[in-house]
């Protein structure tokens, strides 16, 4: 099933969102490396909100659950990500994707791009590193020029890919200085040498080299069942569009229609829990986040009405009767953040 959708705006009222704790910016350094978000004061009158990414890839340490969690933040809204992250031949390599810095741009989230400058041998492997550290004065210059900033996130967010090139290039002069203080052997250098390039051109090179990437992976990740989830419709393939005609391509774990209503399902899974674990589920949250701003909805240009949905699956099979006292929290907050953002809980 293949649908399309516009997006002219995004209006959504997070409740599930963590108090976050306000740290002073003389601790920036320190907290970046233990909190997966809080709130940077910068002096007496800014604050900024900060979220940060393990890796560019976004399947890999619940980025989205730490950005749900910025969402409340009345000021400006910002999430770091690294231009790409290599963690040695024995390890993955993941790089930065247009799609990526266009979903911040559509939450109103600001990006600044940075790189590793320090990490540590793996324990376990022979030639991977950890426990990476970002390059924290490229990023306070970046919070700094934001400070002034008087435009929105997605003018700022072209701005930053304007400089990815150039920060590609330092990152990879950074891991070339890991490879030899660490003694470990990296991925290889050509083929990072090329993604760089791309990302050095300009940003239109770069945006149709993402795009492609991500097509094939809506592609790849439509065929792909998933018996964990506990879903009984059909994939589906979903293509959005914002008011500058940018597009953004994304998989609905299941899609089911009936009459002229297009269920749009979401689906997270637990074997071991009653309930799936809040940072899934506020994963699952971007995609309603998403989901429930969508306008002019079409499947072979047959207009249909979107029913967001988020599906919470266990196969000890779902009983509320039976959640600890945190888990009832969290299913009560969720419901009032369904009635409240127009979209539907389901339980299996």
């Amino acid at each position: 099933m293949e649908i399309k959708a516009e997006i002219t705006g995004i209006k959504y009222t997070p409740l599930l969102c963590r108090v976050l704790e306000e740290v002073p910016i003389k601790n920036f350094s320190d907290i970046l490396s233990k909190k997966a978000n809080f709130i940077l004061r910068i002096d007496k009158t800014n604050k900024i909100a900060i979220s940060w990414w393990v890796s560019p890839k976004r399947t890999r340490s619940y980025p989205y659950a730490r950005v749900y969690d910025t969402l409340n933040f009345s000021g400006k809204k910002v999430t770091i990500i690294p231009i790409f992250k290599d963690e040695g031949k024995e390890g993955d390599r993941d790089f930065l994707q247009w799609d990526t810095i266009s979903l911040m741009s559509l939450l109103g989230v600001y990006v600044i791009i940075s790189y590793y400058i320090e990490a540590e041998p793996s324990k376990r492997y022979a030639n991977k590193i950890t426990n990476q550290k970002f390059d924290i004065t490229q990023i306070k210059k970046e919070i700094n020029k934001l400070l002034n900033y008087q435009s929105d996130a997605l003018h700022w967010n072209l701005e930053q890919i304007d400089n990815a090139g150039k920060l590609g290039k330092k990152a990879l002069l950074s891991y070339k200085k890991l490879s030899k203080k660490l003694n470990i052997t990296m991925r290889s250098e050509d083929a990072a040498k090329k993604k760089i390039d791309i990302l050095q051109q300009n940003k239109e090179i770069f945006r149709k080299a993402s795009r492609d990437l991500a097509q094939k992976a809506q592609i790849r990740e439509s065929k792909i069942v998933q018996p964990k989830e506990f879903l009984s419709g059909e994939k589906a393939i979903l293509t959005i569009k914002n008011y500058l005609g940018g597009f953004y391509y994304f998989t609905a774990d299941e899609a089911r229609i009936k009459c002229n209503k297009i269920f749009l399902i979401e689906g997270k899974h637990s074997c071991h829990s009653l309930l799936p674990s809040l940072e899934d589920i506020k994963d699952g949250l971007i995609k309603m986040v998403l989901f429930t701003n969508l306008k002019n909805v079409t499947i072979d240009n047959k207009t249909y009405k979107p029913m967001p949905t988020l599906k919470l699956s266990s196969s000890k099979g779902f009983k509320y009767k039976k959640l600890n006292s945190r888990q009832k929290e969290i299913v009560n907050l969720l419901k009032k953040e369904a009635k409240i953002n127009n979209f539907i809980i389901e339980y299996s």
